[in-house]
C-alpha cells in the first residue's frame, strides 16, 4: 500500500475544517451499545519494522515451490509494468463510473477491455466484467433460461470444472432450474454428442461446452454447438482465455458460433494470490445483449464532435429496481480488469500466442519425461491444451505429499472430484517452466514412485 503522509497535525486540521474534534465524532450516529472496546484474540499492533520482519519470516517459512498445478488458476509470467501501472492512483482508486463526465479514463479503459475480449472470444459484445469464472457461468445459465422462456433445464458436461458446477447449482437451485450432468467418454475424456442426445430428448435451454475441458482435453466444440442449435437451444462456451490465442474462438464454433462465452480472467495478468481476487468475463451475440448482466461501455461524440465514453447499458446494478435487474451480484472486479487490459495491451496478440504455445509445449515435454516412469500413464488420448490427467500406480495423496516435501507442487488430486478415475491427478506446465524445472519434476517423481 502506498505511504499516506498525513501527520497528526494534518488530521487535526482536516477535522477542524469539517467541524469535529476527533475521528470518532464522524461515527457518532452509531449507538454506543453496538460499539466494541476491542477485539479479543487480536495481538497488539506492530510498527513498520516489526511488521516487515514478521512478513519476511513467514515468507521464508512458506518457501518457494515449483508449481505444476493448474485446474483453473494458472501461474503465468506477468510483466512488471502491468501492476506498476494498475496500482497508480488514477487506476487504483477508480471503480464505478456512474458520472461519465468524471470517469472518462475508467470508461475508456473498460471500453478497450470489452473490445479486446469481444475480439478474443469472437463474439459481438462483452460486458465490463463478472465476479469470477464460476459465477459468470451461472449468470450465463440464467441468461439462457430467460432467453429460452419455455425450458428451465441446462445440460452441463461432467468435464466442466467441478467447482464451477457446484457454484452454478448453488445459484440456480432455488429458481427452479434443473442442471443435468452429461457423462464423458472414458477413452477420450470428451463429451460425446451421443451422450448429449440421451439427455436432449426433453427440451433444454442451453448446452454448456468447455474448451479445453477440466482434464485439459479439447472438446469437439463444432459438433456440440451445432447439435445444441439443432435443438433450438443456446450454446454456452466456457473457455480459457490464453487458449483462445491459438484455438478457434467460441464465436466461430460450428455453423453459427456459440451464443455466450464465459471464463476466468485470472490468466490475463492476475497473480495466483492464494486464490483471489480474480475476475470473470462474459461475451455474447448481439441478440442476447439485453439478457447479459453487467455494464456495457459505449463510445460516442459530444455536442462539439469530440469522442467520449458512456455507460450504454447497465442491466444488473444495485441502483436500479432489484426485481428488474438481470443479476444482483454487483461486483465488477474493476481493478482486475484494469490489470488484464494492461496485460493484453502489453503482450499483444503475438505475445499471447507465444505464451499459449510455450505453455502447451512445456506440458507435452513434461508428459514425455514422465510417461516412461513406473506406473505413470496418461489417462485420456487425443488433443489437449496445457494440462493433462495422469494415473499413478501409487496413492496420489502420498505422492503429492512427498513431492511437496521437496518443494514441488505436483498436481491436483482428482480422486475427490472423479473417484472413478482411481489414483489420478491433473498436472499443468505454463511458459514459466524451464527444461530444468521439468527435469526436476520428473526426477523427483521417479524417486517418489520407486518407494511404492
Amino acid at each position: 500500500m502506498p505511504f499516506i503522509p498525513h501527520t497528526e497535525e494534518d488530521v487535526n486540521a482536516m477535522l477542524a475544517s469539517i467541524g469535529v474534534n476527533t475521528i470518532d465524532d464522524l461515527f457518532d450516529e452509531i449507538p454506543a451499545a453496538l460499539k466494541t472496546d476491542g477485539l479479543e484474540g487480536v495481538p497488539p499492533g506492530l510498527n513498520e519494522m516489526e511488521v516487515t520482519r514478521l512478513m519476511m519470516e513467514r515468507a521464508e517459512v512458506d518457501g518457494r515451490y515449483l508449481n505444476f498445478i493448474g485446474a483453473g488458476a494458472y501461474e503465468h509470467h506477468i510483466p512488471a509494468a502491468v501492476w506498476q501501472i494498475a496500482t497508480r492512483g488514477e487506476y487504483y482508486s477508480s471503480y464505478t463510473p456512474y458520472q461519465a463526465e468524471a470517469s472518462q479514463g475508467t470508461l475508456q479503459l473498460l471500453y478497450e477491455y470489452q473490445t479486446i475480449m469481444a475480439s478474443l472470444t469472437g463474439m459481438d459484445v462483452s460486458n465490463a466484467s463478472m465476479y469470477d469464472g464460476a459465477s459468470a457461468l451461472a449468470e450465463a445459465a440464467l441468461m439462457a433460461v430467460r432467453s429460452h422462456k419455455s425450458s428451465r433445464r441446462i445440460l452441463m458436461p461432467k468435464t466442466i470444472h467441478p467447482i464451477y458446477r457446484s457454484v452454478v447449482r448453488a445459484i440456480v437451485r432455488n429458481q427452479g432450474i434443473e442442471v443435468v450432468e452429461l457423462p464423458y467418454c472414458r477413452d477420450s475424456g470428451r463429451t460425446l454428442v451421443e451422450a448429449a442426445d440421451q439427455a436432449g430428448n426433453e427440451e433444454f435451454a442451453a448446452l454448456v461446452i468447455p474448451q479445453p475441458n477440466f482434464f485439459g482435453v479439447l472438446e469437439d466444440v463444432d459438433a456440440l454447438t451445432d447439435w445444441a442449435h439443432s435443438k433450438h437451444s443456446l450454446a454456452i462456451g466456457v473457455v480459457n482465455p490464453t487458449a483462445l490465442a491459438i484455438l478457434n474462438p467460441p464465436g466461430k464454433w460450428g455453423k453459427k458460433g456459440a451464443d455466450v462465452a464465459v471464463g476466468e480472467g485470472q490468466p490475463l495478468g492476475i497473480p495466483l494470490s492464494s486464490g483471489g481476487p480474480y475476475f470473470g468475463f462474459m461475451a455474447c451475440k448481439q441478440p442476447l445483449v439485453r439478457q447479459m448482466p453487467g455494464r456495457i461501455i459505449g463510445r460516442t461524440t459530444d455536442s462539439e464532435g469530440k469522442p467520449g465514453f458512456v455507460l450504454t447499458l447497465q442491466a444488473r446494478e444495485q441502483h436500479i429496481r432489484r426485481s428488474k435487474a438481470t443479476s444482483n451480484i454487483c461486483t465488477n472486479q474493476g481493478l482486475m480488469v484494469t490489470a488484464a487490459t494492461i496485460y493484453m495491451a502489453l503482450t499483444g496478440p503475438e505475445g499471447l500466442r507465444r505464451t499459449a504455445a510455450q505453455s502447451h509445449a512445456n506440458t507435452l515435454a513434461l508428459l514425455e519425461k514422465i510417461q516412461g516412469l513406473k506406473g505413470v500413464n496418461r489417462i485420456f488420448g487425443g488433443p489437449l491444451f496445457h494440462e493433462a490427467a495422469i494415473s499413478l500406480a501409487a496413492p496420489v495423496q502420498d505422492v503429492l505429499s512427498e513431492l511437496r516435501s521437496n518443494r514441488i507442487l505436483g498436481g491436483l488430486n482428482l480422486e475427490q472430484y472423479y473417484p472413478e478415475l482411481g489414483s489420478a491427478m491433473l498436472i499443468c506446465a505454463t511458459e514459466t517452466k524451464t527444461s530444468a524445472d521439468l527435469a526436476a519434476y520428473a526426477g523427483n517423481l521417479s524417486r517418489v514412485l520407486d518407494r511404492f
